[in-house]
């Protein structure tokens, strides 16, 4: 009898700690994204070779609102971070009914907020910006639609968040300037580093976006 309460004893204590080194994770990791993982086509020359230490620059722009919205603005939060122009009639209305749903995922948590670049700031300005926002029901403080800059934008697509091709790329069919934007979200830490790259127009990919900042959110 005492021997057969040893097993059992041995089997209660043995079977989960079996089970805890072996049973496979689903915890997925998010790489740390540096210039030299990507297509070199997206990254500046100068950047190509850099494998560690990629941070997003800081920056200054206009919001919808017409206020002042610097990376300071969202410092320690999780963005989610496109670039589109607001008489975009081709994927940018597909992007952003994906995005729409990003924000609802997360419309109550206030360390996640969605950051989007206008390509074409000449003609996107506060107010054109604002009215695009009301249509796509963007929440205040969580959606922000940015404006400013043309120089510093662009700059910030390039050697940033590499997410602009020059305009010898392939065509896409929505021109903005001298750029072509494009179809890719970029999810952004805390700590201001690539972490994943997206398919804004893929519901699929939107679905991986919307799991993997609740993943960042463990970190």
């Amino acid at each position: 009898m005492i021997k057969v309460i040893f097993i059992f004893l041995l089997l209660m204590v043995c079977v989960p700690i079996a089970y805890y080194f072996n049973a496979p994770s689903d915890l997925k990791e998010l790489a740390v994204i540096n210039p030299i993982d990507l297509n070199s086509e997206m990254v500046d020359v100068e950047l190509r070779s850099k494998g560690k230490d990629h941070f997003i620059a800081d920056f200054d722009l206009i919001d919808q609102d017409g206020l002042a919205f610097s990376s300071s603005s969202v410092s320690k939060k999780i963005w989610v971070v496109e670039y589109f122009f607001a008489s975009c009639k081709g994927i940018c209305p597909i992007m952003n009914e994906q995005m729409k749903r990003i924000q609802y995922a997360y419309l109550g948590d206030t360390n996640l907020v969605i950051l989007s670049f206008t390509v074409d700031p000449e003609n996107d300005t506060p107010q054109v910006l604002k009215a695009y926002a009301n249509a796509h029901d963007a929440a205040t403080k969580k959606w922000f639609f940015l404006t400013g800059d043309k120089e510093s934008i662009y700059t910030l697509a390039r050697k940033s968040f590499f997410l602009l091709k020059p305009a010898e790329a392939k065509n896409q069919g929505d021109v903005g300037s001298d750029f072509i934007h494009t179809n890719n979200f970029v999810l952004i830490d805390e700590n201001k580093q690539i972490r994943g790259y997206y398919d804004g127009t893929n519901r699929n990919e939107v679905d991986e976006l919307i799991e993997d900042i609740a993943i960042l959110q463990k970190e």
